[in-house]
């Protein structure tokens, strides 16, 4: 795992030292060598690397990784730019997108740019066995993750909160801080996206409510790569 540089580590250290970490670093240490794992090794902790606590303003939470390859790279919903297959929930974030924000649908899922905005694109498990859907659930991933997201909370200021699907929405008791914002839909795959994702308006909301605090809004619309 490529350490964590940034203003993360201070207010995540105190994780490393518990032995629930301790035991997760040696499972996902022995998972990559033994087995096909995504994201690479270098990537797990991107979501962290490209938007440092201090430039948070959104927090979009996904469950685990993309188990294809060239999918996965530490971002949730987020797939490599070579990746030219959107993933069918991502397609279904840009339908929501093209009705809420008129934005157009890109040719690729590369989400970077929302990170480098302040969006924290967060799994709440953070690998994946190759072509085995949750397989690294219950492991430790998610009381670090939980960590994460209670770090967030307690920041002194506005930040947004999309909570799409019930797994996503359960982390809703911990979000306390009267600053923020929480707002929940049906997940955006196929299987549930027309139950209320589908015009929710996440996004024109997220950036009335950051606009409304004078903060920058996010500019959502993902270019085409040629």
């Amino acid at each position: 795992m490529a350490m964590i540089q940034n203003d993360w580590l201070p207010a995540l250290q105190p994780e490393f030292k518990k032995e629930y970490y301790r035991e997760l670093f040696q499972f996902v240490k022995n998972e990559y060598g033994r087995r096909i794992v995504y994201p690479p090794a270098e990537d797990i902790f991107n979501a962290l690397h490209y938007t440092p606590l201090h430039s948070v303003k959104v927090v979009l939470l996904g469950q685990d990784p993309y188990h294809n390859e060239n999918q996965a790279h530490g971002l949730s919903f987020s797939v490599l730019p070579q990746q030219r297959e959107i993933p069918p929930s991502l397609q279904n974030i840009y339908k929501e997108l093209e009705s809420d924000l008129g934005c157009f649908i890109p040719n690729n899922g590369y989400l970077k740019k929302w990170a480098d905005q302040g969006v924290l694109l967060l799994n709440t498990v953070l690998t994946v066995r190759a072509h085995q859907a949750n397989s690294h659930q219950g492991h430790g991933w998610e009381q670090f993750t939980d960590a994460v997201i209670r770090t967030v909370n307690n920041l002194d200021r506005p930040v947004v909160y999309l909570l799409w699907g019930k797994p996503a929405q359960n982390k809703s008791a911990m979000l306390t801080n009267k600053k923020q914002m929480v707002l929940k839909a049906p997940h955006p795959s196929p299987l549930s996206a027309y139950r209320g994702f589908f015009g929710c308006r996440h996004f024109s909301q997220t950036n009335a409510f950051l606009e409304s605090y004078k903060i920058a809004p996010i500019d959502w619309q993902i270019e085409n790569i040629d």
